[in-house]
């Protein structure tokens, strides 16, 4: 009998799904990709700005990739960086260099050079393909890397001559968005894809421990690490989301609406490979931060499915326009990277009448550990249940697991758990123990398998010697009519060691910090309620649009 089986969660599963899946099923992605591209060919794989690429174009464009590659001398197992926003070249890239054995080096184009100059060098990275509007960037920093291939992708690059050259136009001289930049030998994806007609690739093995992906953590714990993901691993995770979707999806006729950037793993993972291997189409958004834009293209699409982070459902269900949009064909929505606050699961139900299914996953698990049932049954305010062939278990202190409904860390064991920090067996020592993974994350598991998330351990607050737990904090605050948006931090302080700190967003100018302190003392019990309350215009976020608490603490 299977470990994973006789699992207080196996028998909550939606009907249909596995306790298991077969993660060597494929020997590697390029086979898996191959399978893909052959039986979708002439439906649509992605859209962007009105121009759509099959299944067959990607098939032969990211073919042409993988060749170029290997003209240039680049060898299976080379690393190469990715910096782009949400734009075609994306997954051609991606798929050509996965087919070329290449190791991809997800790198978020936000970086500051610094940021970028650790990734590189601590990767090793001898190719880049990055959009033109980050170049200069890398200017600064290229003598000081190993990079010798650089190649370089516009806005416009895939789209039509007259459309492509008038959207770079705009980008280049109304918004002024790509600074000037002398790099050495600069190809464009456009030009490469071309060259590489004339080539071949050449044959390679890829077995199923071999490392495909460095994707690199956000570094809160300290220096940004990166997490080697294996081909086994990418095709565990893209299995289990797949069992996890499918009965409500059907193949080869879905919409997905993407506006979480592909180079972060949760994208990568769910769009890039899950929903790409059901055939469906991914409709790219290159800047989710532009709210307006969204909801117009959402308009144009028939979406089936749409996946985000709470900050961006907040800010989609306080736009007036997102209420015009029809939702008829909605049928999953997948909440994850951030804890998903109730008041905006049930705004976003109250408007979309869709279910708001909160998952849970990190880097180190490619990433995704648990999920809500996404059949309508989710139960809000949980993570979810443990995807096919996953453990999790809460321990203590000295990694024993403690009881039903009891607090603990988070551990993970399934097949989607990384190969470990790449050169630093010290970091992965800490982090994978008895072949567990330890998440840093606190929560406890309920009678039916289902696990709530607490909080980051590393961003309890310890008032008086009680833990606060901010999650709790920016959820009670975010009910209130008048926030739009919340953060809560540990301040030190002499007679408590500790005391808590928010920052907000208003909604409602007429909020003041004394109508917030009485609703939070009506709440909240005393040693919770925040000794300081700072308004600000906007709060720090990631890429991907989490709330970064360190800045904060910063």
């Amino acid at each position: 009998m299977s470990i994973y089986e006789n699992r207080p969660w196996n028998n909550n599963y939606p009907a249909g799904i596995p306790a298991n899946i077969d993660p060597d099923k494929y020997e590697s992605i390029v086979a898996f990709y191959d399978e893909v591209f052959d039986r979708y060919q002439d439906k649509v794989a992605y859209t962007y700005m009105g121009k759509t690429l099959t299944f067959k174009q990607i098939d032969v464009l990211s073919s042409n990739f993988a060749a170029y590659l290997h003209s240039r001398g680049l060898q299976p197992g080379d690393r190469i960086a990715l910096m782009m926003p949400n734009i075609l070249q994306y997954p051609i890239v991606m798929y050509g260099a996965l087919r070329a054995g290449l190791i991809i080096v997800n790198t978020n184009p936000l970086y500051t050079p610094r940021e970028m100059l650790h990734q590189f060098k601590d990767s090793g990275a001898k190719a880049v393909v990055i959009a033109n509007m980050f170049a200069s960037k890398l200017e600064e920093i290229l003598d000081k890397t190993e990079i010798k291939v650089i190649l370089t992708a516009s806005m416009g690059g895939m789209l039509s001559t007259v459309k492509g050259s008038l959207v770079n136009f705009v980008v280049k001289r109304v918004k002024k968005l790509v600074p000037s930049y002398t790099l050495p030998n600069v190809v464009t994806v456009k030009e490469a894809l071309k060259v590489g007609k004339k080539f071949e690739i050449t044959p390679f093995e890829s077995k199923p421990n071999d490392t495909v992906l460095l994707q690199y953590t956000g570094g809160t714990t300290g220096v940004s690490k990166g997490a080697e993901l294996t081909n086994r691993n990418l095709i565990a995770n893209m299995l289990q989301i797949e069992a996890w979707m499918q009965g409500m999806l059907k193949r080869g006729s879905e919409t997905a609406l993407c506006p979480l950037p592909l180079y972060h793993i949760f994208a990568f993972s769910v769009n890039a490979m899950a929903l790409f291997s059901l055939g469906i189409n991914n409709v790219l958004i290159p800047n989710a931060r532009d709210i307006k834009g969204l909801i117009k293209e959402w308009k144009k699409h028939k979406v089936s499915i749409f996946d985000g982070v709470n900050t961006l459902f907040n800010a989609l269900t306080h736009h007036p326009d997102f209420s015009t949009i029809d939702f008829s064909t909605l049928k999953i929505t997948v909440g994850g990277g951030m804890a998903v606050q109730r008041v905006v699961a049930d705004q976003w139900f109250k408007i979309t009448n869709n279910v708001l299914s909160e998952g849970y996953g990190m880097t180190e698990a490619s990433p995704v550990v648990t999920v809500n049932p996404v059949d309508g049954t989710a139960r809000i305010g949980t993570i979810g249940l443990p995807v096919p062939s996953t453990l999790v278990r809460v321990a203590d202190e000295n990694d024993q697991e403690v009881p039903i409904g009891k607090p603990g860390e988070l551990q993970v064991r399934g097949p989607q758990v990384m190969k470990g920090y790449y050169n630093r067996p010290d970091e992965t020592a800490k982090t994978i123990r008895n072949g567990w993974l330890c998440t840093g994350d606190i929560g406890y598991m309920d009678e039916d398998g289902f696990f709530t998330l607490i909080d980051r351990k590393k961003d309890m607050i310890l008032v008086s010697g009680f833990n606060v737990f901010p999650n709790e904090i920016e959820d009670v605050i975010a009910q209130n009519p008048k926030v739009l948006e919340v953060a809560a931090i540990g301040v030190p302080d002499e007679k408590s060691g500790e005391v808590v700190k928010v920052f907000v967003v208003k909604k409602d100018d007429s909020l003041d910090k004394k109508e917030l302190e009485a609703y939070c003392r009506e709440q909240l019990t005393g040693y919770k309620v925040p000794k300081h309350i700072e308004f600000r215009k906007d709060l720090p976020k990631s890429n991907v649009g989490k709330i970064l608490r360190r800045k904060l603490r910063e």
